[in-house]
C-alpha cells in the first residue's frame, strides 16, 4: 500500500492532499473512516481508492476496477477516454460506486462490503444517460441518480432499472457552460444540489442550489459560485468538481480538484488535476467555503501522519502495488513478476508508446520536482523509462543491447534526440524532472526534464534536457496528468527495481 498525503506545514497541512493525477474526488465517511475515489480515464486498473482518518493523510487501499470483466477499455480507446467521475457512497451497509465508462459501457454501478475490495461485477444502467452520475437515497428508500446537465432519474441500484425518463433539475448559473459533477445531499431540512460549472479549465467553479424535495424545485444560492479561482493569480487554479463530507465533530469539509500551473504565460500544469481539501461553514442555510490555499490550518482533530513511503520497488512481491497502472488493460502474460524472480518482466505488444496497445507500467507523477531510476536488462528486447501524457506526448529513454536512445514525441513530431553506446549488461536509466524556479521570460516552461544513464559509480550522464511544457495539458489537451514508468517496445525487458524520489528545490 502507498501513502499519499498533504504533508504537515507547521501546525497545518498542504494542498493538494492527494497530489498528482487524482481528479474528480468523491468522498464518504463511515464512522471515523473516510474513503475517497478518483477518475482513472484510460488507465487500468481503474478508480483508485483511498482511506484516511483525518481527511489529510490518505493511503491507497486498492483500485475498484481491477478485473477485465469490470473495466472494458478497447485497445483503440482514446487517451482521456475510459472512466469518468465516480461517486462513492455508503448506504444500507454497503459501498456503492457509480461511474461512466465513455469508451464502452456507459454508466455502470459497483458494490462492495469492503472498499478495499473485491468490488462486484458491473451493474449496467442503460436508462441513465450523460456523465458524472451521482447516487442519493431518500427516507422512503428511493434511489435518485443525477447526471451532468443536470438531469435526474429514479433507479433500482441492485438491478440497474430506471423508472421513467430523466428530467431536468437545474442548469446552474445562467450563461455558465458545462453544469456537471452533480452531488445531491439531504442536510437538515433541505436537499442540496452541488455542481461544477464553467468548464474544467481556468473558469471552473462550484455552485449550489437547494429544495425541499430531492426532485426539486431548486433555488440557487445567492452567492454562487461558492468557490472559484477564475480571474485570479492564485497558485491553485481550475478549482471545481467538489464533494461534501461531515466529520465526526460535526464540522464540514469539501474535497475538490485543482491544478498547479507553473512557468510563464499562460501557465502549464503537468501533474493533472489533483485532490484538494477546504473547510466549509454553514450560514443562513448555505455553505460558505473557507479560503483555499496551498498551506492550510490543521483540522481540529488529531492528524495521523502515515509511515515513510518506500522510494524503491524491488518487485519481490507476487503482484504489483495498487499505484501501478497500465494502458487500457494488463494481460498477465505481458506484465509479470513470476518469470524472473525479483524482477518485473514486460513483454512488448505495440512497437512504441505511440501505440495505444503499448506495454507500459507506470505511476503518477506527484511532485513538481522528482527523480526516477530503474535497472533495466534488455538482453532479450528493447525498452526503458518514459514520461507519458498520452500517445502523442511522451519522452522516453530506451535501451537496447549496446545503445541507449532518447526519443521525444510531441504531436505529429517524433525523433531520436540523443543516443549513446553502452557496454553489455543491465543499465541504470534515469529521468530528472526539475520545476522552473524563476520566470525571466513569459514563454518560460513549467519544468525541465533531464534524461540519461548512470555510470557504475552512480554518476549521472545527461544525454539531453527537454522542455516540460510539451508534456502539459495546455499543450496536449485532455484530462489526465503525467505518468512515469517502464515500457517494452520489443521482446522481453526485465526491470530489477524502480525508484521514485521527490526532490526539494
Amino acid at each position: 500500500m502507498r501513502e499519499s498525503s498533504g504533508h504537515r506545514t507547521g501546525s497545518g497541512f498542504s494542498n493538494p492532499v492527494i497530489p498528482g493525477f487524482h481528479p474528480d474526488p468523491s468522498v464518504c465517511r463511515v464512522g471515523d473512516d473516510y474513503y475517497l475515489a478518483c477518475s482513472s480515464f484510460e488507465y487500468f486498473p481503474g478508480v483508485p481508492l483511498f482511506h484516511s482518518r483525518d481527511l489529510v493523510h490518505w493511503t491507497q487501499i486498492g483500485n475498484a476496477l481491477d478485473r477485465p470483466g469490470q473495466l472494458r477499455l478497447p485497445p483503440g480507446a482514446p487517451a482521456s477516454g475510459g472512466i469518468y467521475a465516480p461517486t462513492l457512497r455508503h448506504h444500507d451497509g454497503r459501498f456503492w460506486l457509480i461511474v461512466t465508462n465513455v469508451s464502452s459501457d456507459g454508466n455502470v454501478l459497483f458494490t462492495a462490503t469492503d472498499p478495499a475490495g473485491p468490488w462486484s461485477d458491473p451493474i449496467r444502467l442503460p436508462g441513465v444517460h450523460g456523465i458524472d452520475p451521482d447516487l442519493a437515497w431518500d427516507d422512503d428508500g428511493n434511489c435518485w441518480c443525477t447526471t451532468a446537465g443536470v438531469g435526474q432519474v429514479r433507479i433500482d441500484p441492485r438491478t440497474g432499472e430506471a423508472f421513467g425518463p430523466s428530467r431536468r433539475l437545474w442548469s446552474g448559473t445562467p450563461g455558465a457552460k458545462a453544469p456537471e459533477a452533480p452531488h445531491l445531499y439531504r442536510i437538515g431540512d433541505y436537499w442540496y444540489l452541488l455542481i461544477a460549472e464553467g468548464g474544467t479549465e481556468r473558469c471552473h467553479g462550484v455552485s449550489i442550489a437547494r429544495g425541499r424535495m430531492p426532485t426539486g424545485p431548486f433555488e440557487p444560492c445567492p452567492d454562487n459560485p461558492v468557490l472559484t479561482h477564475r480571474g485570479t493569480d492564485h497558485p491553485l487554479q481550475n478549482t471545481g468538481h467538489a464533494d461534501l463530507v461531515q466529520a465526526p465533530d460535526a464540522s464540514w469539509w469539501m474535497v475538490l480538484l485543482g491544478v498547479r500551473p507553473r512557468g510563464g504565460s499562460p501557465g502549464w500544469h503537468v501533474l493533472g488535476r489533483e485532490t484538494l481539501l477546504v473547510p466549509v461553514d454553514w450560514v443562513d442555510g448555505w455553505p460558505v467555503v473557507g479560503e483555499l490555499s496551498t498551506d492550510m490550518p490543521a483540522p481540529p482533530w488529531q492528524l495521523y501522519p502515515p509511515p515513510a513511503v518506500p522510494a524503491l520497488d524491488d518487485f519481490d512481491s507476487d503482484g504489483l502495488a495498487p499505484h501501478w497502472v497500465s494502458l487500457r488493460h494488463r494481460p498477465p502474460e505481458d506484465c509479470t513478476t513470476g518469470m524472473r524472480p525479483g524482477w518485473l518482466t514486460l513483454n512488448a505488444r505495440g512497437g512504441s508508446l505511440d501505440d495505444t496497445d503499448a506495454t507500459f507500467v507506470g505511476r503518477r507523477q506527484e511532485h513538481l520536482s522528482c527523480r526516477v531510476r530503474a535497472l533495466v536488462d534488455t538482453a532479450q528486447g528493447r525498452g526503458g523509462l518514459a514520461v507519458r501524457l498520452d500517445e502523442q506526448h511522451h519522452y522516453d529513454v530506451e535501451a537496447s543491447p549496446g545503445e541507449v536512445r532518447v526519443r521525444a514525441r510531441v504531436g505529429p513530431l517524433h525523433a531520436v534526440v540523443a543516443s549513446r553506446p553502452t557496454p553489455a549488461g543491465p543499465v541504470v536509466l534515469r529521468i530528472e524532472v526539475a520545476e522552473v524556479q524563476s520566470v525571466d521570460d513569459a514563454r518560460t516552461g513549467p519544468d525541465t526534464i533531464r534524461v540519461g544513464i548512470e555510470e557504475p559509480d552512480g554518476t549521472f550522464v545527461e544525454l539531453t534536457s527537454l522542455d516540460g511544457r510539451y508534456l502539459s495539458t495546455e499543450v496536449a489537451g485532455g484530462f489526465t496528468g503525467r505518468v512515469l514508468g517502464m515500457f517494452a517496445s520489443m521482446g522481453a525487458v526485465h526491470f530489477d527495481w524502480f525508484e521514485y524520489v521527490p526532490v526539494e528545490r
